[in-house]
């Protein structure tokens, strides 16, 4: 019999893909594509029905109910004046979820040095509605075009006067040529609901099991399981030198005087403290990798 209960949820195509799919993994769902153009995701949890869509399109779509639920960037919130509710920020910088920033960039020997220097000047970018809410504020008028694609070339080429656009590094702008001088908004990906599949109970419930499950999954990223052994007389050395979450378990062993100790720790710092515990006497030590981890 068909599962009459069910979850439409937007998974972001393109550059946030590979690591929401890898995001769903660790958190427990197996997330694949039959083929590299198909646009309907499987997943291993008959109650949640999945479909990729552009970042851009997500909140409109999660906003007039076609959609139960999606992720999507804050910036493309905005962009659409979506009404939709937003549940959690999903953001750690090894998923590529990290927070970006929508900058205005000139010329680098233009000599425009703010805003203000925009004056009825024209500016390109795929970000039309903030930026243009941006320069109302500033009360500075100017004429912004929606762009398509290949923005920066647009300055140097004389096409426009500045753009806005999408950056994490800078890379980019400073390979065109061109430097910031504004910060237009940030922007983080974002789990979103439509407003009345929220008030659904069920629904809701279903919403705060994967966004739990999926924030569990963020938060293991980059840290390690790491269980050892220590003589009484060496605990309380072996303990300083393990940085924790809180603070590491410590339980005694059948042997008398011996204790083992468990903990969570940043997985860069293992190959030096490792070494440290060792010589400071413990033994058996353990490392594992997390898939969740849930405070």
């Amino acid at each position: 019999m068909k599962n009459e209960k069910v979850l439409k949820i937007g998974l972001p195509k393109g550059s946030l893909q590979e690591a929401t799919f890898r995001m769903f993994r660790k958190a427990g769902f197996n997330v694949t594509l039959p083929s590299e153009r198909s646009y309907f995701p499987s997943i291993d949890d008959p109650q949640i029905d999945p479909v990729l869509l552009r970042a851009q399109e997500m909140s409109r779509y999660v906003a007039d109910g076609a959609l139960d639920c999606g992720i999507t960037g804050n910036d493309w919130i905005l962009e659409n004046k979506s009404k939709v509710v937003r549940i959690t920020d999903l953001v750690y910088a090894k998923q590529s979820l990290n927070k970006v920033r929508w900058v205005l960039a000139v010329p680098e020997k233009s000599g425009m040095k703010s805003p203000r220097d925009l004056q009825n000047k024209r500016i390109a970018t795929e970000l039309v509605e903030v930026t243009r809410e941006y320069f109302k504020k500033h009360k500075v008028n100017v004429d912004v075009e929606f762009s398509w694609g290949a923005t920066e070339v647009k300055v140097n080429s004389g096409l426009v006067d500045a753009i806005v656009e999408l950056t994490e590094t800078g890379r980019s702008l400073r390979a065109n040529k061109l430097e910031e001088i504004a910060t237009i908004c940030e922007s983080t990906s974002q789990f979103i609901a439509n407003v009345k599949s929220y008030q659904d109970g069920w629904k809701r419930a279903k919403m705060e099991e994967i966004v739990l499950l999926l924030q569990g999954a963020i938060a293991a990223e980059g840290k390690v399981g790491m269980k050892l052994n220590v003589k009484k007389s060496d605990l309380n050395k072996v303990i300083a030198l393990l940085p924790a979450l809180k603070k590491p378990t410590v339980s005694g062993l059948s042997a008398e005087g011996w204790f083992a100790i468990e903990t969570i720790i940043d997985e860069k710092i293992v190959r030096k403290l490792i070494p440290a515990l060792k010589k400071a006497g413990a033994v058996g030590i353990i490392e594992y990798p997390l898939n969740k981890l849930i405070y």
